[in-house]
């Protein structure tokens, strides 16, 4: 049983507006009054043709009867609307270019054609699908590759191992989503969904920050359907896995991440806003004679390290800052009560914490043990 990929006709950038019941309709009656299957109306969506409209309350996304009227005025409805949505398989797609489907399927390795949605046979394997206008677009621009022996640069992608199909389809969904909507923690999430949930948190190291975009992640306009494994694929084609592409989904995601800062902080328990408390205002906790006896053997301890020779063992660290372990692949935070470091791009995306480290294991001199330790 094949089970189709309609997950993504995400409503991010929708038009949030409060609906009236009597100037909407449900997305699946709008595609039976548009004479669309439910694919054909996912893509329709997914290409900025059909326009949804989300309830300020809300619950599932509608279709304005507006726009139901707007698309049956264009001219050749609905044929026409129809053909703009059709899709065609690896057989069909060959046909239509006079070549052979293992030619075409190594034009789609290479890149050189981008699928547009997928589906699940019943072996569970992808079967990747082709917008036909774009096919026929493609050979009015490259007929030279259709006849005669394949160039050069294409071949050496192709002995690489190289499989640009679900790369294509991620870039295409991602930059669709993006232009669909502008509020900046909505951008978030769109590139979020990029990210493994390790890596992810690496960028969005606060975790009321990683629950608010996971709140707004992009949902499919007829919701969830299928199969639990048929989600969990496509979750997974959505995860960048080349190391070019992870660095720049990382890098991009790190730039909205700053803006959706700026424009507005992500909302915490108890309100919208970082509640700092004045002094005074909550109850001093008693003090702990264990803790006490603790800050004073630790400040006898700095204290000997900076009077001592030990202060001399690591070059260029000032003595009055202790050397720190390796940091891991976590962020790195400033101890309580110090101003908290300016984290550089390079350090965010995981660069330059790596070179910070063999860096220092490079110039650093094995320590040496004192007396008393």
């Amino acid at each position: 049983m094949a089970v189709a990929e309609d997950v993504c006709t995400e409503t991010t950038g929708a038009t949030a507006l409060g609906v009236p019941a009597a100037s909407a309709m449900a997305v699946s009656t709008a595609a039976q009054e548009v004479g669309l299957k439910r694919g054909e109306f996912a893509i329709a969506v997914h290409l900025g043709l059909i326009r949804l409209m989300v309830p300020r309350d809300g619950g599932r996304p509608m279709v304005g009867r507006d726009e139901i009227e707007r698309l049956r005025s264009q001219d050749g409805f609905p044929e026409a609307l129809r053909e703009r949505v059709r899709t065609v398989g690896t057989a069909e797609g060959a046909r239509r270019l006079g070549i052979s489907p293992d030619r075409f399927t190594r034009f789609a390795r290479a890149g050189c054609l981008t699928p547009t949605t997928f589906y699940l046979n019943r072996y569970r394997a992808i079967v990747w699908l082709y917008l036909a206008d774009e096919l026929t677009g493609f050979a009015a621009r490259e007929p030279q590759l259709l006849t005669g022996r394949s160039p050069g640069w294409l071949r050496d992608r192709l002995e690489g191992g190289a499989d640009c199909r679900a790369g294509n389809w991620r870039s295409r969904r991602v930059e669709r989503l993006l232009s669909l909507t502008e509020d900046p923690w909505a951008r978030v999430a769109v590139l979020a969904d990029t990210l493994d949930p390790v890596q992810l948190a690496e960028v969005v190291d606060d975790p009321y920050e990683r629950a608010y975009v996971a709140r707004l992640r992009p949902e499919p306009a007829f919701g969830p359907t299928g199969p639990v494994w048929a989600r969990e694929t496509m979750a997974h084609l959505m995860r960048a896995d080349e190391p070019d592409e992870l660095l720049w989904r990382r890098v991009n995601l790190i730039m909205e991440l700053d803006n959706a800062r700026e424009v507005r902080p992500a909302p915490r328990p108890g309100g919208d806003r970082r509640a700092i408390p004045s002094p005074g205002s909550e109850r001093a906790p008693a003090p702990d004679p264990r803790g006490d006896a603790d800050a004073d053997a630790d400040a006898r301890s700095r204290s000997r390290s900076r009077s001592g020779p030990e202060s001399d063992l690591v070059p260029g660290v000032p003595s009055s800052v202790p050397p720190s372990p390796c940091p891991g692949p976590g962020p790195v935070h400033a101890p309580t009560g110090a101003a908290e470091p300016v984290v550089g791009l390079l350090a965010r995306i995981g660069l330059r914490r790596r070179t910070s480290r063999e860096t220092n294991r490079r110039q650093s001199p094995p320590r040496r043990a004192t007396f008393g330790e």
